[in-house]
């Protein structure tokens, strides 16, 4: 729809709690102050100002297609034309809505307005309180267009000058009908809804049309689209407070006043924790013990685990050259036939040794070629290949076998 003139924007401002009382955007014809067609109250009106009106409205009347359409800024909750003095808040309460089977019948307090004050009140959404428990609890609800579109309430609008006073004031009210299908298990009424830029809204707000007619009370109906509603924050309902978290859902994850979501952040933060300790313990362990090697998954390898004691652990990989390590054997003199490998024919075992041609890794195996008990020998000295110190071996057992700590001495 076409805007010839508008507000600034300190007159008419954002507000996420809007409230009887307070200023709000309002979409009308440009028409004189009595409104469209007659002058009903042309006594009641100054002859300057009647004068300036007549000639605004007989331009209008003339070329009906240069009517002009604007945004104006007026108070919600009308006060008629005919006030004489400004009401207290519970009078402007009782009109801030009209239903639309009272602007059926003839006369009465929406005569006026109807016929000659017709507007359209914008507005984002609107909010109602579900009644439970008879009513001792109210859950406020936020309802929206499901497209995101603004929503635009059939409304009427006056104007009104006080006794005494030279200022103007313009107030309006909205006009309601039955709940549909969507809203009806929350309120038996709702505001009229048009569509923006139909021509439901054209006709609506058609200045040439002054008188009511049927045409008019029938766009008065439940509207057909889709709408949102959910509940919200009951912090809507103390005036004075304002804050975008009031449209938005109570069980929406932005909500952070959900519950749901406390308890869900709880959990995240004790995980996060855990996972801190886990490092913390990790990085402990390596200070101790040093690196630590873990398999990664998916890895096709297996450890295997040798419960290995003093008298079963699995024999070293013989060495060819002479021996560095510190390690207490036999000692017994060196085999001139040029073979290195030593003798353990005494204790009636062999060893065989096999590598691989890279010399990775060595197999070991030990075969008793006789359960006889050797014959006994003379005890010979033994002394430590990293000390002269003698030491004693120890002794045989009854079948023959040792320990197999006795081949390192």
């Amino acid at each position: 729809m076409p805007v010839a003139e508008a507000p600034d924007d300190d007159d008419v401002r954002e507000t996420y709690n809007f409230a009887p009382g307070n200023h709000g955007l309002v979409y009308r014809a440009d028409v004189p102050d009595y409104g469209s067609g007659g002058r009903p109250h042309d006594s009641e009106q100054n002859p300057e100002d009647a004068t300036n009106e007549k000639q605004g409205l007989s331009t209008q009347l003339e070329d009906p297609k240069e009517t002009r359409y604007k945004l104006q800024s007026m108070k919600w909750g009308l006060i008629p034309f005919w006030t004489k003095r400004n009401p207290d808040y519970g009078t402007v309460m009782r009109t801030i809505n009209a239903r639309d089977d009272s602007l059926a019948s003839k006369g009465g307090m929406w005569n006026t307005m109807k016929q000659r004050k017709r507007c359209i009140v914008v507005a984002q959404g609107f909010y109602e309180w579900l009644k439970k428990n008879g009513g001792k609890e109210k859950i406020p609800h936020y309802v929206k267009r499901k497209d995101e579109q603004l929503m635009c309430f059939a409304g009427l609008w006056d104007c009104v000058q006080y006794e005494g006073s030279d200022e103007k004031h313009y107030t309006y009210t909205i006009i309601t009908t039955d709940s549909n299908k969507q809203l009806s298990f929350l309120h038996d009424r709702m505001p009229v809804i048009l569509e923006n830029g139909s021509d439901q809204i054209r006709t609506w707000l058609d200045p040439s049309r002054s008188e009511w007619s049927k045409d008019l009370q029938s766009l008065l109906r439940p509207f057909e689209g889709e709408l949102d509603c959910y509940s919200v924050s009951k912090d809507v309902g103390k005036v004075g407070n304002n804050s975008p978290t009031f449209i938005v859902p109570v069980a929406s994850a932005e909500n952070k006043n959900n519950i749901a979501n406390f308890f869900s952040n709880a959990r995240k933060s004790t995980k996060g924790e855990e996972e801190k300790k886990q490092v913390k313990t990790a990085e402990e362990d390596v200070k101790e013990k040093g690196s630590v090697l873990e398999h990664e998954k998916g890895e096709a390898r297996t450890t295997v685990d040798h419960t290995s004691s003093e008298d079963n652990a699995p024999l070293p990989v013989p060495v060819t050259g002479p021996s560095k390590l510190s390690l207490k054997r036999e000692h017994e003199p060196d085999n001139e036939g040029g073979s290195q490998a030593e003798s353990l024919e005494r204790v009636g075992l062999e060893r065989e040794h096999k590598s691989d041609d890279h010399g990775e890794r060595a197999v070991k195996s030990l075969k008793t070629e006789s359960t006889k008990s050797p014959e006994k020998t003379a005890k010979k000295n033994r002394r430590s290949a990293s000390t002269n110190v003698t030491v004693k071996g120890s002794p045989a057992k009854p079948n023959g076998s040792q320990k197999i700590t006795n081949f390192y001495r």
